[in-house]
């Protein structure tokens, strides 16, 4: 009798996560995302007809990704990461798959499936960094990935307005079933482990209602948020009122796609802001990037509707001190976040992308009724300022 014996040669040992690692996973993630970043608000103005409908539909679609996020940790407790992670990927090519029908329905049902999406990709991927990556490492790291993602952000808007206006939304939206495959396969390669404190288990998971009050707990958490919070509702706001001003002016839809492009091109400064970081410190960088946001966008609201591409530049004036906050920003939380808590915190923190995409179309769903595009900046800008203030007085130095 021959004794059968399997040898696993066809499986190379993996190397350890690092930096690189999580970049490359950032920016395929950035290439399924981007991709569509400026045909969706397009798609939904062509089918409302009013950029105060197009913001209570944002309202509306993150109200509910909200609810998804709070949950998020107990589907990381019960199903592991690295499926959650899955499943996040999948959601993205779900969304596109809704969104070609070009019906209201598909509009709201594909919106709500990449916010979901993107939520169960951000919580895990930043907990698989606070895993792998050392807390002195973190502005490197951060600045890395966001660097490395510049492409996927600058080409992606563009790209995906081109397959829309030249061959419809089956090629826009099909972009991103390939960008998220890739993604899914370079995942599963890079064979990542859960965390075994956060694995599923026996135990009773956290109730998200008490994951919310231990975070409102921790002043450097809440602080974290708010930075966060202000740095996102610049993106949301740069992705959605830079095309429609484009559009809403006769500019085109190229033209919003172009400016969209134009400034994610500025993300390769991200290594320039973590030098600046880590030769300043991080409170005073950001917040004289919060600064000079706010004063970038005054003269955008000033310019308005009326000098269209007066305004998309300061847009882009505004877009490159944004990059400094997406560069820093994340580290004062990864700081912050006691080990066995990362999990349920990290989901309290991801809140502040959702409240970024429900509170400002809210808030500019009010504005424009009673003024033109130029408000919504004015209104953006004087959250900016505030901002930059709570940065600098609260924010410690050593950080």
């Amino acid at each position: 009798m021959v004794a059968q014996v399997r040898h696993p040669i066809w499986l190379p040992a993996a190397r350890a996560p690092g930096a690189r690692t999580f970049a490359i996973l950032f920016t395929l993630e950035s290439f399924a995302r981007a991709s569509v970043a400026s045909v969706i608000p397009i798609q939904a103005y062509e089918l409302l007809r009013s950029e105060q409908s197009v913001s209570l539909t944002y309202t509306v679609v993150a109200l509910l990704g909200l609810s998804a996020t709070i949950l998020m940790p107990l589907a990381i407790q019960r199903f592991a990461r690295r499926r959650v992670y899955t499943a996040g990927v999948l959601l993205l090519g779900l969304g596109s798959l809704c969104l070609v029908t070009g019906t209201l329905a598909g509009q709201l049902g594909g919106m709500l499936a990449r916010v979901i999406g993107a939520s169960a990709l951000s919580i895990t991927l930043n907990l698989y960094i606070m895993d792998h990556i050392r807390k002195t490492q973190f502005i490197q790291s951060e600045s890395l990935r966001m660097a490395w993602s510049t492409i996927a952000w600058m080409c992606g808007p563009t790209l995906g307005v081109t397959l829309y206006s030249q061959f419809g939304l089956w090629a826009a939206h099909g972009a991103v079933a390939i960008f998220a495959a890739i993604l899914l396969c370079f995942f599963w390669y890079f064979r990542l482990s859960d965390n075994i404190a956060i694995r599923p288990g026996k135990t009773k998971p956290a109730n998200p209602l008490a994951n919310i009050g231990r975070f409102l707990a921790q002043p450097r958490l809440r602080l974290a948020w708010f930075i966060a919070f202000g740095r996102s509702c610049f993106w949301t706001s740069f992705f959605v009122y830079a095309p429609l001003l484009m559009v809403v002016t006769g500019q085109g839809s190229l033209a919003g796609g172009l400016i969209v492009s134009a400034g994610n091109a500025l993300l390769f400064t991200a290594l320039l802001w973590g030098r600046l970081g880590a030769r300043f410190g991080a409170r005073r960088t950001m917040a004289v990037a919060f600064a000079g946001m706010a004063v970038g966008l005054t003269v955008t609201a000033a310019a308005g509707e009326a000098s269209p591409w007066v305004a998309g530049a300061f847009l882009l004036v505004t877009a490159f001190f944004g990059v400094a906050l997406d560069a820093l920003g994340s580290v004062v939380f990864m700081r912050a976040v006691r080990s066995h808590e990362r999990a349920q915190m990290t989901a309290v923190y991801r809140t502040y992308l959702d409240l970024s995409e429900l509170m400002p179309p809210l808030v500019y769903s009010i504005v424009l009724i009673f003024f033109g595009l130029g408000g919504v900046f004015a209104s953006l800008a004087i959250l900016m300022a505030v901002c930059a203030v709570v940065t600098w007085h609260y924010l410690p130095r050593r950080i």
